[in-house]
């Protein structure tokens, strides 16, 4: 057997010894993109409310995408408010106070609600992430483009971790699913 294979050969095992084990332990995915899970099924009723201005809407369209992933038209229990900001200060300062590089913080707070009259608050929350890019003082169109694309890894990041604390408190309380 050449020493490749023996290798490729010993990566599997390993592999497959570690999968045993995870599962062994109780492991599984606290929401997997297939849906299935009673996580999965959750989210899938949770409605976000409007996010104003542009990188609202960016957190909202994110955070809809991770929420519907399966697809499935499920009727919505669940009302997610958020209160989304971006700040910007900058990090990297030249002799003549110009600066060079932007770092941007986005945080949002958010409250899990129920529909149904009066609305009663579950679960609140706030999450945070950072991001940043360079300035190029002559070149104005490209501060916008990567000021542009910043606001989007943002709202990605920040809808990532929403969705996550969503799942792991519909994991833990499984009399909402």
């Amino acid at each position: 057997m050449a020493k490749g294979n023996r290798r490729v050969h010993l990566l599997r095992g390993a592999l497959g010894v570690l999968t045993l084990c995870l599962a062994g332990c109780g492991f599984h995915p606290l929401y997997a993109p297939a849906g299935g899970t009673p996580a999965d099924a959750s989210l899938s009723r949770v409605y976000v409310d409007v996010i104003g201005d542009r990188s609202g809407q960016l957190l909202r369209q994110a955070l809809q995408a991770r929420l519907d992933g399966s697809g499935s038209a499920s009727a919505k229990t669940f009302e997610l408010a958020v209160s989304y900001s971006i700040s910007q200060e900058g990090i990297s300062i030249t002799q003549d106070n110009s600066v060079t590089r932007l770092r941007s913080v986005g945080r949002a707070n958010w409250v899990l609600k129920t529909v149904t009259a009066p609305p009663r608050t579950v679960r609140s929350g706030s999450v945070r992430a950072l991001d940043g890019y360079n300035q190029i003082n002559e070149q104005y169109f490209y501060s916008t483009l990567e000021n542009e694309a910043v606001e989007r890894r943002l709202a990605e990041t920040l809808a990532d971790q929403i969705t996550q604390q969503l799942a792991v408190y519909f994991r833990q309380h499984p009399e909402r699913t």
